[in-house]
């Protein structure tokens, strides 16, 4: 039983037989929760959702709950066999040390000897696999991720989707669930028709033996000044996209040419990011699978006719846009490919949760296909399952990128950038493998930078502030990574957790002991949010704390328990934050 488990029994004890209030522990560990501020203790339970139902003050529901435990537990002598379970309450007297309220809150101080205890405990059990857990086993994830256009560049906003589907996958994978990684290619609608129309006004002044996709783009770019002052050629690619539908086979060849050249290039990219899927599908792969979603529709009841174009009203749903699922030629829309695809996936797959990794402007576009989907004839489970995970832009200092316009940061460049610049850096260090450090950290730096914030965020990327060794960066974290390491190859350092525990119970030893217990808690709340910026938060927080502590002690002494027992603490640091940044997507040099 943890330390968490232990206080969160008292205080069930404590509503039980205080206000006859029963709360099964499950539910009070997901209430009790680690304090930001370490004044107000290692563990703390806020009172204000109980007082509704208890019909008091969250402080008097506090105060009443302390005066029980420290009753109960604390105060308690050892022939008093009020509680239920002797060696409980026994136990929870060596734990809990202190007990206070603040405003609503009842702030719990654990025993330092203790708390060591149990986290090296714990830590002993999985060693190098310390954070995994089972609590994913026989569950299903589907990560539908990266997601880039053929025929444009793979630019920043395509590289974040890309990172935080990795991350998710990686944390999904780590917790034991059965995780499935997805890549739904653009490669289907009008703007295709648009290539297809700008290649046979200006292809011939192009040589696509070098740089394709550049060419591509620059073609796209310039079809689309086109349309925008010449409507005519709009209705032109309209049409062409219709053809393209049709199977007519100039269109099929030319936009077959350009989605292999794309591939090759993307390919490139997810080459260099360490990225895999399970499934790379266009949307081109669910054309033959429209007609029955739209049959499914009509069937419903729920398929009606606005201006010639085919559509679903969402008013029932809270939804006032129409879904548009035919336009009026009677050409698909990126929704009926959608639709498809998620009648296809709940039919071959049964999954728990379908994530979709896309920006949060197309927010609205998803409640949308989710709304639609509920008349597609799928369960309870599939529905439910369905879940944008939505992330802000990225800006340039200048402002937002736009493929159409040309104002975009080329991926491949990007990457390349980052590591020459961290080379450069690292020139005069005696590095053996240099190039293959630069890589790995050029690139590690970028995969962070994208992932610490809060996904939700609006982010201005700077090359220069995500490679900072000395700031909140993918190489400070894989920096402290290689320190510990040091420290511990050169002390060679076997594990052994027969250690003197008191000599952990310093400030600072304490402060990364308590890190590295939250560790599993802190992956589970991420997976809960679908939020990598936890863990990354988390890795930064750990490698400060270890970067306070050495600064503080010695870690190799003339006393040789206490040598033992910060190695220890070293090495748990070292498997704790590697495995946080590898779940991140980060690898870890040997030297830096």
């Amino acid at each position: 039983m943890t330390i968490k488990d232990s206080i969160s029994i008292a205080i069930l004890n404590a509503l039980k037989n205080k206000f006859s209030y029963e709360i099964d522990i499950e539910t009070i560990n997901k209430i009790l929760e680690v304090p930001k501020e370490k004044k107000n203790g290692d563990f703390s339970f806020p009172c204000f959702n109980l007082s509704r139902f208890l019909k008091k003050s969250p402080l008097e529901i506090a105060n009443t709950i302390k005066e029980y435990i420290e009753n109960e537990i604390i105060d308690a002598n050892e022939n008093d066999n009020s509680l239920n379970d002797k060696k409980l309450k026994n136990e929870t007297k060596k734990i809990i040390e202190k007990i206070d309220v603040i405003n609503g809150f009842l702030n719990f101080y654990v025993c330092k000897d203790a708390m060591v205890r149990e986290t090296i405990e714990m830590f002993a059990k999985q060693k190098e696999d310390y954070g995994k857990s089972n609590i994913g086993n026989g569950k299903e994830i589907l990560i539908e991720s990266s997601s880039p256009n053929i025929a444009k560049e793979f630019h920043i906003g395509h590289l974040k989707t890309t990172i935080i589907g990795k991350a998710l996958y990686n944390l999904y994978s780590f917790l034991g669930y059965k995780t499935i990684r997805l890549n739904h290619i653009g490669d289907y609608g009008t703007q295709f028709a648009k290539l297809i129309v700008g290649y046979q006004k200006w292809g011939s002044e192009y040589d696509f033996s070098e740089n394709p996709i550049e060419k591509l783009t620059d073609i796209y770019i310039r079809i689309n000044t086109l349309c925008d002052e010449d409507e005519n050629v709009l209705e032109e690619c309209r049409s062409t996209f219709k053809k393209l539908e049709d199977g007519d086979e100039y269109c099929v060849n030319l936009w077959t040419k350009i989605k292999d050249l794309s591939m090759e290039e993307f390919n490139k990219i997810y080459d260099l990011l360490d990225v895999k899927f399970d499934e790379i599908d266009g949307e081109a792969f669910y054309s033959d699978k429209m007609d029955e979603v739209v049959d499914i529709l009509e069937k419903s009841g729920k398929l009606t006719e606005s201006n010639g174009a085919k559509i679903v009203d969402l008013e029932d749903q809270g939804i006032k846009t129409p879904c548009i699922i035919l336009k009026s030629n009677g050409s698909s829309i990126y929704a009926t490919r959608d639709l498809a695809a998620i009648l296809y996936r709940a039919r071959k797959y049964d999954y728990d949760k379908s994530l979709y990794v896309v920006g949060n402007e197309q927010e609205l576009y998803f409640k949308q296909i989710f709304a639609v989907a509920k008349y597609l004839g799928l369960s309870e489970k599939h529905l439910n399952g369905l879940e944008h995970v939505g992330y802000g832009m990225i800006r340039l200092p200048e402002g937002k990128m736009s493929t159409r316009k040309g104002n975009f940061v080329k991926v491949s460049g990007l990457l390349n950038d980052a590591i020459s610049k961290v080379s450069e850096i690292l020139k005069d260090r005696n590095i053996e493998n240099k190039d293959e450090v630069s890589k790995i950290v050029g690139i590690g730096a970028v995969i962070f930078d994208d992932l610490k914030e809060s996904r939700i965020k609006t982010q201005v990327f700077d090359l220069n502030t995500a490679l900072n060794f000395n700031g909140e960066t993918g190489p400070y974290l894989q920096y402290q990574i290689v320190r510990t390491k040091s420290i511990l190859k050169k002390a060679n350092f076997v594990p052994d957790e027969n250690i003197d525990f008191s000599a952990l119970t310093d400030e600072s030893s304490i402060e990364i002991i308590k890190l590295i217990s939250n560790f599993e808690e802190t992956l589970v709340l991420a997976s809960n949010k679908n939020e990598p910026s936890i863990i990354a938060r988390y890795a930064l927080d750990l490698a400060e704390s270890y970067s306070s502590f050495y600064n503080d002690h010695k870690v190799i002494t003339d006393d040789a328990e206490v040598s033992k027992a910060r190695l220890y603490l070293t090495y748990m640091t070292n498997v704790t934050l590697s495995n946080a940044i590898t779940i991140l997507g980060l690898k870890i040099p040997d030297e830096m």
